[in-house]
């Protein structure tokens, strides 16, 4: 526990995490490019997103694209980034409308130049906001961010603004992406599929998981109500024991 702003001690997840996956095979089902899955992928989040107060969640955080996701085929990592420009600029109205505050995480040096400029407008049109939390992984790896993180302290050190002595769990977690964040309660996997894919590493530690069968153009905003019930019914006891 990284005592962040509101860290669960609730019945319900106050923060979501979902890895998005199945969408390449939910168009190729249906005889379409894996494009095809992205794009309804993508209208899938809206609803996901809107779907959040209803069930108690304050922050939500989607794995948009991983750091590992450059090795697709050229047509597909250049769909996708077109894909990111296009959600961005048709999005940005309703979500600043609806109360969304959106932040992106992941290395923004390898992403194109036009894209990080919508993602910092966007940033900066909704950081007002504070209804729901939306906070989207693109050129993103657990273990790139930590790495990230350990330099920037590393530097820290070695400017004398840092003690050797002063570093721990508490300190690298303030230079981590999400030190704004409170660490996930709930991980949530479409697809069937059971691994966590370089996701949250440090945050999702003591996270509870979701897999599920369902392909994410499929998961319905009552689905994802349904987990969260299932959640309720869990014990977290972040290694100790019931009393």
């Amino acid at each position: 526990m990284t005592g962040k702003p509101e860290q669960a001690d609730r019945a319900g997840p106050c923060h979501v995490a979902v890895i998005m996956d199945g969408n390449g095979r939910w168009a190729q089902m249906r005889g379409r490019p894996r494009l095809f899955g992205h794009h309804a992928g993508a209208r899938r989040v809206r609803e996901i997103v809107e779907a959040c107060p209803a069930n108690g969640v304050k922050y939500l955080t989607i794995f948009a694209f991983s750091t590992e996701n450059w090795k697709r085929t050229q047509t597909e990592v250049a769909g996708l980034m077109k894909l990111f420009r296009r959600y961005i600029q048709s999005e940005a109205r309703d979500l600043h409308a609806s109360g969304v505050r959106v932040r992106f995480i992941g290395d923004r040096v390898k992403l194109e130049a036009k894209l990080v400029t919508l993602m910092d407008e966007l940033e900066l049109l909704t950081s007002g906001n504070d209804r729901v939390h939306l906070t989207v992984a693109i050129n993103y790896g657990g273990r790139d961010e930590v790495t990230r993180a350990a330099k920037r302290l590393a530097y820290e050190v070695e400017q004398g603004r840092l003690s050797h002595k002063d570093v721990d769990a508490e300190t690298l977690s303030r230079f981590l992406d999400t030190h704004v964040l409170p660490d996930p309660d709930l991980v949530i996997r479409t697809s069937g599929e059971a691994r966590i894919s370089n996701f949250l590493l440090w945050q999702s530690a003591y996270s509870e998981y979701e897999f599920v069968d369902t392909l994410w153009p499929d998961f319905s905003a009552e689905e994802f109500g349904k987990v969260i019930q299932s959640y309720t019914r869990r014990e977290r006891r972040y290694g100790g024991v019931k009393a």
